[in-house]
């Protein structure tokens, strides 16, 4: 027994060992990508971003004390909100706030009664209760607000409404926040393209059991993987998302299900609904990535736009399912 114990003993002081090797080894990485970053490709931004290098150095993960920077940059501000504009909003939001507090009339104000506003507000604190519960800062916003608590957490005040308020303006993110079913259903329909393409048993297994991508994608593309990931999973998810842009947001889905394919081949309907609805809390950035990484958003000769853009002209021209120009 004593023989036994101390050969687990040292079986776990050589896992110990390891582990610490391997997370030195990811400091050391971190460090030096974030002197390139803030010596090389920050201060040449537009020149750098696309280069083969950067692109590269991006998919690995961007360094926490310059990943808010590079956000920004990548969201942009088509909208041109300044930090000026956002203190007015800022402003005009507390004065709202606290009329609302001081106000127990029924009065209308401009068509809405305060009631109804108070009500609205009190959603709100109820939401923010609900936005990563183990996080002390957010206790005490569904949807949106796991956008706005990811921002936050990396950027200053100002620049993650100037980010989020970008981000929700972009095509994919307002087609979901505005329940755009039209659109959502050209989404679905792209991504089940290249769900086919890349896990085709997967694929018709989901068919057998008529499980339709809205039933897990929704809350994933609604919340850009921060409800359905750990936190530092989701941010290196967002890192990618701001280099690729939407189709991103979909590569991932697949490399979820490439990751968990084995087990969910053994599920039925309510199991695989369960499952992807609440993933497994031990997922790992490598496996996940990995899976990722093996996903070829290519069908055929068509990139996702391609494909996206021929499920929209065969809706528009009122075409079914199973297009021939999405085989072409």
């Amino acid at each position: 027994m004593v023989a036994e114990a101390k050969k687990r003993e040292i079986k776990e002081a050589h896992k110990r060992k390891k582990i610490m090797k391997e997370r030195f080894k990811q400091e050391e990485n971190i460090a030096s990508a974030m002197v390139i970053w803030i010596n090389e490709i920050l201060p040449n931004w537009e020149v750098m971003r696309s280069t083969r290098r950067v692109r590269e150095l991006w998919w690995q993960g961007l360094p926490p004390s310059v990943r808010g920077k590079v956000w920004s940059l990548a969201v942009g501000n088509e909208l041109n909100i300044t930090p000026e504009l956002y203190e007015i909003f800022l402003s005009r939001a507390k004065e709202r706030w606290k009329s609302f507090s001081e106000t127990s009339s029924e009065n209308d104000i401009e068509g809405v009664s305060v009631a109804d506003r108070e009500a609205s507000l009190e959603l709100i604190k109820l939401d923010i209760s609900r936005t990563f519960p183990s996080l002390y800062i957010f206790q005490k916003v569904q949807g949106m607000s796991f956008i706005a608590a990811v921002l936050i957490l990396n950027l200053e005040e100002a620049d993650a409404f100037i980010a989020f308020a970008n981000l929700l303006n972009k095509p994919c993110q307002l087609a979901f926040f505005r329940v755009d079913h039209s659109m959502m259903l050209k989404y679905f329909a792209t991504f089940e393209v290249f769900f086919e393409e890349n896990l085709s048993k997967l694929f018709l297994h989901f068919k057998s059991y008529s499980l339709t991508p809205d039933i897990y994608l929704i809350d994933w593309i609604f919340t850009l993987y921060s409800k359905s990931l750990p936190l530092d999973l989701a941010c290196r998810v967002w890192d990618v998302f701001c280099r690729d842009g939407e189709e991103f947001l979909f590569r991932t889905g697949l490399g979820i299900l490439r990751l968990y394919e084995d087990i969910l081949l053994q599920m039925d309907f309510i199991h695989i609904a369960q499952f992807l609805t609440k993933l497994p809390e031990d997922i790992t950035s490598e496996k996940l990535f990995s899976c990722i990484a093996a996903i070829q958003m290519q069908n055929s000769t068509k990139k996702w736009t391609q494909v996206f853009a021929s499920v929209m002209k065969d809706i528009k021209e009122g075409e079914k399912n199973n297009s021939p120009a999405l085989k072409s």
